[in-house]
């Protein structure tokens, strides 16, 4: 299997939000990608111009990182030209790497705009941004290409902000730190959500487990739902016994605690997105905890509910 490590430049309405096209908020103008092997030797690389149809005048941020101007764009091909060269150089058995967690959602909403057929589903890939930060003193944070490659002391011969350049930088950054887990890190971009039932998506990995539902109408249809709430082992697949039930977070996120008779304290956390048709599915990871992690889940709900009841008794002392 190939690695194919992909890099996008992009452009938005220079009017603002109030005056972009809703279907296309990001107009894809150049698609990079290196390809990696299965020992991370580079053996390939691919680099387009896209001739801009929907914003053909740079958002003056965008211009001011770029290495070229709308005159150049203006030498570049149609998006799908473009696009269905790429997925055919790709090839058959690859993985996709990115930067960060966006560039494959604007890929398929540029797709989907064109009209043209989307990519599989569901839709695995490497952000090698967060596999980054994991493995390094990063931890939890949104690191920067450059900041990652001067860190790693990667040699620059080549400016950024060019995608088949960036894309050039994270093939190095993957092939250096490596982690000996990383057919476990995979993750899955969710611009194309699961439908139904069938398609829900169950990914167990060595140290959590993360179930992608199918859509509802609303929270409340979601949360009514049995199966969504049962929280599984992410080690055995048992059904854990619940120490404390399912409370609300936040407006989008609720927690809660189980424990499995053979893997001890597991906590759950659900997280809500909202699709295009205004229509909601879960996010439910699963993860192990200890007594600590207990009691500051049990602690943070008992802090809810008395700002709750402080919230509800000052409203009452109003009205009266």
């Amino acid at each position: 299997m190939n690695y194919i490590v992909l890099d996008l430049e992009w452009n938005q309405c220079c009017g603002g939000h109030d005056n972009e096209n809703p279907r296309i908020p990001f107009e894809i103008i150049e698609i990079g990608a290196v390809k990696l092997d299965s020992k991370f030797n580079l053996i390939d690389t691919y680099s387009s111009i896209v001739k801009p149809r929907i914003y053909k005048k740079l958002q003056p941020h965008i211009k001011a990182i770029l290495n070229y101007d709308e005159s150049y764009l203006r030498k570049g091909r149609p998006f799908d030209m473009v696009c269905r060269e790429f997925i055919k150089w790709c090839g058959d058995d690859y993985i996709f790497c990115t930067w960060g967690a966006m560039d494959l959602s604007y890929l398929q909403n540029n797709m989907e705009y064109y009209h043209m057929k989307p990519l599989e589903f569901p839709l695995k890939y490497y952000n090698v941004q967060q596999i980054y930060a994991d493995t390094t003193d990063e931890y939890g944070l949104i690191v920067r290409l450059e900041k990652a490659v001067n860190y790693l002391n990667i040699n620059i011969d080549r400016p950024f902000h060019s995608a088949v350049n960036d894309a050039y930088y994270t093939g190095i950054v993957l092939s250096m730190i490596r982690p000996r887990d990383l057919e476990d890190r995979y993750t899955y971009d969710l611009y194309h959500n699961p439908k139904a039932l069938e398609d829900e998506i169950f990914s167990y990995h060595k140290t959590y487990m993360e179930h992608i539902s199918r859509e509802f109408q609303d929270k409340k249809e979601a949360l009514a739902d049995k199966d969504l709430l049962t929280l599984k082992c992410y080690k055995c697949k048992k059904k854990l016994s619940k120490k404390i039930k399912w409370f609300s977070n936040s407006p989008n996120s609720y927690v809660c605690v189980g424990k499995c008779w053979y893997h001890g304290l597991e906590s759950g956390k659900l997280k809500f997105k909202q699709t295009k048709e205004g229509k909601y599915f879960a996010i439910v990871t699963t993860l192990p905890t200890d007594k600590k992690g207990m009691e500051n889940i049990r602690n943070r709900q008992n802090e809810l509910r008395i700002r709750r009841q402080e919230k509800r008794h000052n409203k009452n002392k109003k009205e009266s």
